[in-house]
């Protein structure tokens, strides 16, 4: 009998009792048996200090950002906060179960050059490697304004490497973006699963962009093994990409600032509980390593993804992390969510979500859809069906049994619940009007009922 990590399909399911559901695409809650509280991680291949490093580098290309693309404000990649309240009541009156706690979403699907959390990882990326090659020829120093990235001579030079990436559509806009106005050559290897309208602005923008019949994993080990075969190419590795990841992370210091300026308290006695929609995992890794670094133990993230595509879940749930896809638990990695379409985890992320992340919550595609259609209806917001994903964050927490295991109670009512909207402003009119109508058509049977 074949074995996964040293162990037959049988012998996995016997030590892991949750997993005979997560084998037949049922929606799941597992709560992380691997978390510790942070005076009792192990030692990370990123550290706290790496977060404000990050930081600076995003300060130094402000005055780039700023000039190079209208919608940054001050030429920072940041998103809004908002509060909930109608989606409060709204998703409390249609589920029949009232949570307590304050509602905010993270406004990621509003992030200018992209317009998806994947512009903090991967424009971050991108510019980290323009300016090492920068100062390694002495074409910049660190004290310079980072305006001049955008004089003809810096396109010039950077015309001669290629970037390349793998990806279901929202990071290769990203990198797509930024790497075009920088001047480099890109190529992007897109999953089958990635959207028409993604590849089309792709090439609209400059990109060549290769397609490929298989999924996600696929993209990107051919991809790798192109760029890498270009002795002037970088591929930006979403399966093991520390400068991915430092992107994201410095999220957590924008959100702090945010939080402090609305007087929201988090402490042991306000808890903040985040709820972020996942992939391959390194935008939710990222976010969830600066927020811990931040917050400590008075916040608790949650991974979600789709019952077809529990990639991270099963990673971390089998401890086996990358060494394990979905499709060696016979699951077939198919979801209309594409930025979730993911069979591997990432090996970097991973390794560090292991201990940090609270908990993982599955989810269908039609549950994505009628959430997609509240959030529209209640607060006039229109994202893209993996960005809904955790918007039940909330009633999946209060089900599952993690809020008693924790003695969390008498807190609830005092605790923030905040949701990562990941993308969607870049939606074409006519795809999210079809996401729309398609949320509403299921929303209506359950209504009535």
């Amino acid at each position: 009998m074949e074995k996964i990590a040293g162990k037959t399909v049988s012998e996995w399911v016997e030590s892991l009792p949750l997993l005979d559901k997560v084998m037949k695409s049922e929606p799941v809650f597992w709560i992380n048996t691997s978390a510790r509280e942070m005076d009792k991680v192990p030692e990370f291949a990123v550290t706290k200090y790496d977060i404000y490093e990050a930081e600076q580098l995003w300060k130094r290309f402000a005055p780039f950002l700023k000039k190079a693309f209208a919608g940054t404000k001050d030429g920072a990649i940041e998103s809004p906060v908002r509060s909930l309240k109608q989606m409060k009541k709204d998703l409390s009156t249609y589920y029949d179960q009232p949570f307590e706690g304050e509602f905010y979403l993270k406004c990621d699907h509003d992030l200018p050059i992209s317009g998806s959390i994947k512009a903090r990882g991967g424009v971050f990326e991108v510019l980290s490697y323009a300016e090492k090659l920068a100062l390694e020829n002495n074409m910049v120093s660190k004290e310079d304004n980072y305006q001049v990235f955008l004089d003809s001579s810096f396109k010039q030079f950077f015309s001669q490497y290629t970037i390349g990436v793998g990806s279901t559509g929202n990071l290769a806009l990203s990198i797509g973006t930024i790497s075009a106005k920088l001047g480099f050559t890109v190529e992007v290897h897109m999953s089958a699963d990635a959207k028409q309208w993604k590849k089309d602005l792709l090439r609209k923008k400059g990109a060549k962009v290769y397609e490929y019949k298989g999924d996600f994993s696929e993209a990107i080990t051919q991809g790798r093994s192109i760029t890498m075969d270009d002795p002037l190419g970088y591929f930006v590795d979403d399966e093991d990409s520390k400068a991915l990841f430092l992107g994201y992370s410095v999220a957590a210091l924008e959100l702090k600032r945010q939080l402090d300026e609305e007087g929201i308290i988090v402490d042991k006695d306000h808890p903040l509980f985040v709820y972020l929609p996942c992939g391959v995992g390194g935008s939710p890794g990222g976010i969830t390593f600066g927020l811990k670094e931040v917050f400590g133990d008075h916040v608790h993230c949650l991974f979600v993804e789709p019952t077809h595509s529990p990639s991270v879940l099963l990673g971390v749930m089998t401890g086996e992390h990358e060494k394990v896809a979905v499709q060696d638990f016979g699951l077939d990695n198919l979801t209309e969510a594409d930025g979730l379409a993911v069979g591997r985890p990432s090996r970097f992320a991973t390794e560090i979500s292991q201990y940090l992340v609270s908990g993982f919550y599955t989810m269908e595609d039609d549950e994505m859809y009628r959430l997609l259609a509240l959030l529209a209806d209640s607060e006039n917001v229109y994202v893209e069906p993996s960005a809904a994903s955790g918007l039940s964050g909330p009633l999946r927490l209060k089900e599952s049994g993690i809020i008693k295991e924790n003695g969390w109670q008498d807190k609830m009512g005092r605790a923030v619940h905040l949701t990562w909207s990941t993308g969607g402003s870049l939606v074409p009119e006519q795809d999210r009007e079809k996401f729309y109508q398609k949320g509403k058509s299921l929303l209506t049977p359950v209504t009535e009922s």
